[in-house]
């Protein structure tokens, strides 16, 4: 694999340091103005992979690496960690009402969708999914980095701002969790409306009728319907499903859902602000939440116990709707026994849009649904293929023509209509998305992961060299910004200039760190076995086991001096080679090749030796 994630994470912070410090003080914002979001986004470059990967540890500094310090002293505070602090509690206090209730506007990254008209005050303060979402991820990364500092610190007065931070930190926590169960939603509908006739033409892959096909799909969600009759708390709770008639789709709106009832909490979130979003799923915002509530349960948030009792309630309720979201998903995405829905490129949504984009969605929440389970080979053989495609529309490995439709996902974007922020009292909203090229590496290489083939794993990781390839040449490439992105005029010289080009991406990088984090977990991850190369370890070890017994029956082990040490030390060799066998057996290949390389030495040293004594002989 051709991305080197420590090297590429390490040269982004040497990047953002260098972007982010202006005059020696930290500059919020980048492309975009500052919002809730953008600054979760570009503290999540460093937080992120600070909190989950052990090797970018910059909570104790006494164990932080030299080379992952380095790129952080740019900083300007000697202690690293207190300069994160400094950052975090600027966004906490940025964020956070007169009256102390957490903030989660969406603001710069709302577009208005009519010419001449910007957006209202009240509505760049709408409350958004990817506000929730990204608060989630960091508020987790700073409770645990708070925690752990704070063990190493002594000064009394320091200890009480940390301890008010963490205090901050969870009720931020806490207040986007109930977000995000206030913006989850069930859709229901009939078989022959237009939603439904959408539904059942994006299923139906072997020309059956309506009929047999809604009742095939009833079956198959059968278990879906019947977990989301359970819901207690939140948004989504409906009685329509009752009707057994009715077809549905489960997910994320693009913020609170309108008329979404206050969660009822001992917690202190402030004030829960009414629900202007549209009652129906968002397969962009369903995406950026199931990645957000994964972190509630991941091994390091239970092991560190970074949730209170109220919070774990909370997230057994999100985890209810994560697990449904990706069961429903991923049954409506391989529907059948013959051509799976996903495979007719593009999806077509229920209200009528096609996209690449859209699959490439759908095929993220397969993705996830099958790092919960144990994935069939077959399965990940035709994922493989669908992002392969993909790769190939979306002009990322193939060339661009004047005019390619597959140059605009990457700018300017899949625009998205937000349904209902018009009732907020402006103009109706947009969210501009432009991450297809970083969302492909991600899936890509969570998919390489779940490989249990190595021939297959080989292809896909040549599909995220290639991705890699594309994206590296979209980084800024001149001014402080160098190494960050994004400019995708690099690649698609078609583009019109962008007047920001030379200004970082937080929401792109911020997806990049993402990619390097799962590329760690790739490499870190056990070796997978060729059954040809453990077949050839196992010969050779059996061989190289076969002579070393020879040797040593014929008394050579006996002699003293070097011989007898380096038998000793071919025998350790072969225990070694023996213990590596199942996990690495190439090195144990190796290791038997240098055992089989000295025992021919001997052999052959043995029969010189022969040929002088009969020589020898002969003389005399």
């Amino acid at each position: 694999m051709r991305i080197q994630p420590r090297q590429q994470i390490i040269d982004i912070w040497t990047a953002l340091v260098r972007s982010a410090m202006q005059d020696g003080k930290w500059s919020w914002g980048g492309r975009v103005q500052p919002n809730s979001i953008s600054d979760a986004e570009q503290l999540l470059c460093i937080m992120y992979p600070a909190s989950v990967l052990p090797y970018f540890k910059v909570d104790l500094p006494d164990e932080t690496s030299e080379d992952v310090a380095l790129p952080l002293a740019g900083l300007g505070n000697d202690v690293i960690p207190q300069m994160i602090v400094d950052l975090i509690s600027e966004y906490l206090e940025a964020y956070t009402g007169e009256d102390g209730t957490p903030l989660f506007g969406g603001g710069s990254y709302f577009h208005s969708a009519e010419e001449g008209k910007d957006p209202t005050s009240a509505q760049l303060a709408l409350n958004v999914v990817d506000s929730f979402s990204m608060s989630v991820s960091l508020m987790l990364s700073t409770i645990g980095f708070l925690r752990t500092f704070r063990s190493v610190v002594r000064d009394p007065g320091r200890v009480v701002r940390l301890e008010s931070l963490e205090q901050q930190a969870s009720k931020r926590l806490t207040a986007a969790m109930v977000g995000l169960l206030r913006s989850f939603t069930v859709n229901a509908f009939l078989p022959d409306s237009p939603q439904g006739l959408n539904l059942l033409r994006s299923v139906n892959q072997a020309d059956a009728s309506k009929t047999q096909v809604a009742d095939d799909l009833h079956y198959a969600l059968r278990e879906v319907r019947a977990s989301v009759r359970d819901f207690t708390i939140g948004s989504g709770q409906t009685g329509k499903l009752e009707n057994t008639r009715l077809l549905f789709e489960v997910g994320w709106s693009w913020g609170v859902v309108k008329d979404a009832p206050p969660i009822d909490t001992p917690a202190d979130v402030g004030r829960q602000p009414e629900g202007y979003a549209q009652d129906a799923p968002f397969l962009y915002f369903t995406v950026n939440a199931l990645d957000g509530i994964a972190d509630l349960f991941s091994p390091r948030t239970v092991v560190l116990r970074l949730l209170d009792e109220e919070q774990q309630r909370l997230a057994q309720a999100l985890r209810l709707r994560w697990q449904l979201t990706q069961n429903y998903w991923s049954a409506i995405a391989t529907f059948g026994d013959r051509r799976w829905p996903l495979e007719d490129i593009p999806w077509r949504t229920t209200d009528g849009e096609e996209s690449d984009y859209y699959s490439l969605l759908i095929t993220s929440m397969v993705v996830q649904e099958l790092e919960s389970s144990q994935a069939p080979d077959d399965r990940i053989r035709r994922l493989s293929a669908v992002l392969e495609e993909l790769a190939q529309r979306g002009r990322i490995t193939r060339r661009a023509t004047t005019g390619d439709w597959g140059v605009r996902f990457h700018s300017p974007g899949t625009r998205i209509g937000l349904v209902g922020t018009e009732k907020a009292g402006g103009p109706p909203l947009l969210w501009q998305v432009y991450d297809y090229s970083a969302v492909l590496l991600k899936r890509t290489l969570q998919l390489a992961e779940l490989a249990r083939n190595v021939s297959l794993q080989d292809k896909l990781i040549a599909l995220t060299d290639q991705v890699w390839d594309h994206l590296l040449l979209r980084q800024i490439s001149s001014g402080p910004s160098q190494g960050l992105w994004d400019q995708p005029g690099n690649v698609y010289p078609q583009l019109e200039p962008d007047e920001s080009g030379d200004l970082p991406s937080w929401y792109l990088t911020e997806r990049i760190i993402e990619c390097m984090v799962v590329a760690t977990e790739l490499l870190s991850a056990s070796t997978l076995q060729s059954p040809r190369l453990f077949d050839y370890a196992r010969d050779l070890l059996n061989e190289a086991d076969r002579l070393y017994d020879y040797e040593v029956l014929k008394g050579l082990a006996a002699e003293g001096g070097g011989l007898r040490s380096e038998l000793e030390r071919a025998r350790r060799n072969l225990i070694r080679a023996r213990e590596l066998l199942s996990d690495r057996p190439g090195t144990s290949v190796a290791i038997a090749m240098e055992v089989l390389r000295f025992l021919d030495q001997q052999e052959l040293a043995r029969k010189d030796a022969d040929r002088h004594t009969i020589a020898d002989r002969g003389v005399l």
